[in-house]
């Protein structure tokens, strides 16, 4: 993999798309109108907050791999966003979150039940627009995709507080939660552009590669990264008592006292001890581990695509492989 990227990365990798990505804006814009007040509010202040917009970006890269010409690339894209946006919504009711990309949560500014019905009307409207494009296999996808999601949050919430999560229990909560909307996501753009099935099977396998790749990396930034970087709380993963990754290995591979400590402070959620737990995962070679696990699937990612006819979307997608690795953000 390439060395580490500065934020500027992320906007040479989508600037093949730029174009695309602004007409998806227009599009969220749109869609986002409601004769409620506070739906608008809610809606408005999450979107605006931005984010890395990876989803709808693998929609349109890997549409245009294929050779796309159209628009309703640009819809589905909205609709992946507007998914993703209401996990995030519900997420953060969830896991008491106070800080998002960098600022208060939507549930720690309106409270958590406009957070949670406004969540419900993204879920709603991703519908509403997944029906108009008109094509059965879209919806399915999406449907399936969303079901899987909701599934995914139920087995996290099981793994709450549980230090004997194993790492095969932690992958099916990736797999669930995070990376079946990166596998959607793909999965889109490849029908969408007509390809054929082996090619959408590869483009489904891309997305969910890359989307474990990215939350590998994203729980191994909870332990290594800075707040103002990540745009949330360092350490809310062990505030939560959330078994990630780099937890997981330190039970497996910690001496004894290291262990206790872990599985005391998985068990009462307590991050007081977080500077000595921190100083144990790196020294114990957790977050190395959860690096190398983390370049593995985006290798897969960029094999799964190796296929695919040399253009400027491909090496945008194989940019990204680098980016979901190498990133501090």
């Amino acid at each position: 993999m390439s060395a580490a990227p500065q934020p500027s990365t992320q906007h040479k990798i989508t600037h093949s798309i730029a174009a695309d990505m602004e007409a998806v804006n227009t599009v969220i814009r749109r869609r986002l109108r409601s004769d409620v007040p506070l739906v608008n509010q809610i809606a408005e202040y999450i979107i605006s907050a931005g984010g890395k917009r990876i989803r709808p970006a693998l929609v349109l890269m890997i549409a245009n791999a294929f050779g796309y010409r159209g628009t309703h690339h640009h819809e589905l894209a909205a609709v992946i966003e507007f998914i993703h946006t209401a996990t995030l919504l519900h997420d953060d009711v969830v896991d008491e979150s106070s800080l998002r990309r960098g600022r208060q949560t939507a549930n720690a500014m309106f409270g958590n039940a406009a957070s949670v019905l406004v969540g419900d009307f993204l879920y709603s409207r991703a519908f509403q627009m997944m029906v108009a494009v008109g094509n059965m296999r879209i919806m399915e996808i999406l449907a399936d995709a969303t079901n899987v999601i909701a599934e995914g949050e139920v087995l996290q919430l099981l793994n709450m507080h549980d230090p004997d999560v194993t790492e095969e229990r932690y992958l099916q909560v990736i797999r669930s939660k995070t990376a079946k909307l990166f596998e959607a996501a793909a999965q889109l753009g490849a029908l969408i552009a007509g390809a054929p099935e082996e090619a959408i099977a590869a483009a489904a396998e891309f997305g969910r590669s890359i989307g474990t790749a990215f939350q590998l990396i994203d729980d191994m930034l909870d332990y290594s990264g800075n707040a103002a970087d990540i745009g949330k709380n360092v350490g809310d993963d062990l505030r939560e008592g959330k078994p990630t990754l780099p937890l997981i290995y330190l039970m497996q591979n910690g001496t004894p006292q290291q262990r206790q400590l872990v599985r005391a402070c998985i068990e009462t959620g307590d991050e007081s001890h977080f500077d000595e737990i921190l100083s144990a995962i790196t020294s114990s070679g957790a977050l190395a581990y959860t690096k190398r696990e983390a370049d593995k699937a985006a290798e897969q990612a960029a094999t799964a695509i190796a296929t695919l006819p040399d253009s400027k979307f491909k090496d945008s997608l194989l940019q990204l492989c680098a980016f979901a690795v190498n990133r501090s953000y």
